[in-house]
């Protein structure tokens, strides 16, 4: 606002003379005094580097984890304000905090579409790495409406997800976990008809439940309906 101790009169930055301020909000208002920005320079706000991202906010689930910067800096005289100090991504640790492996029927299965799988098994197969891996099949019982407002390529595979459609997502290199040999998420000992939990990969408002129908060698469903666990 105005600070009348900072009332003066003279020449203005334009050449016309009058009442000038010394104050911030001359800038906005265009009565600063001639010399404002030499006695009064722009001090832009300037902040820390970005901390280490922390730990899942909960084990066993999708959840978050964060990172921050702080202040070091103020802007003064009309600089630029400050940017976001905290920002966070998606995250899911499979183990306790007591060091134990989270339950199968607990974990959310991370899913992305069955395109990717060619080019996994092509790097597999060009180190000599690829192993046997498997499929389930569920049954998609609840699906968020953020699924269908995906609009970039990667993620317009999620469109195609529909309540009471079967599913297969694969398990295979390098989700495939050794010695366990199995992919976290798949619902592995999992009671008959219990909602289990999944996440699409790209869209964290992209997620639901399904129902673990069963395990086969290899998957048959459609390709709009076929997936991978990461």
């Amino acid at each position: 606002g105005r600070d009348p101790a900072c009332r003066s009169a003279g020449r203005r930055p334009d050449g016309s003379t009058g009442p000038c301020y010394c104050d911030q909000a001359c800038a906005r208002t265009l009565d600063c005094c001639h010399d404002y920005a030499q006695a009064c320079p722009v001090i832009p706000c300037v902040v820390s580097q970005w901390s280490a991202w922390s730990g899942c906010a909960e084990p066993c689930k999708t959840t978050y984890r964060v990172r921050t910067r702080h202040i070091i800096q103020e802007p003064r005289n009309g600089g630029e304000t400050c940017p976001v100090l905290e920002e966070r991504a998606g995250c899911v640790e499979y183990w306790t905090r007591q060091g134990t492996e989270c339950q199968q029927s607990l974990i959310p299965a991370l899913i992305t579409t069955g395109g990717f799988g060619k080019a996994r098994k092509k790097r597999a197969a060009a180190d000599g790495s690829e192993r046997a891996g498997y499929c389930v099949e569920f049954q998609l019982m609840a699906i968020t409406p953020g699924c269908l407002h995906s609009h970039h390529s990667y993620t317009r595979w999620m469109r195609y997800l529909r309540e009471g459609h079967t599913v297969c997502v694969e398990c295979q290199d390098p989700a495939l976990h050794s010695p366990s040999r199995y992919c976290y998420g798949d619902g592995t000992g999992s009671q008959k008809n219990q909602l289990l939990h999944w996440q699409a990969v790209g869209n964290h408002r992209c997620k639901g439940t399904w129902r673990r129908i069963r395990q086969l060698d290899t998957c048959s469903c459609p390709s709009v309906h076929s997936f991978l666990f990461i």
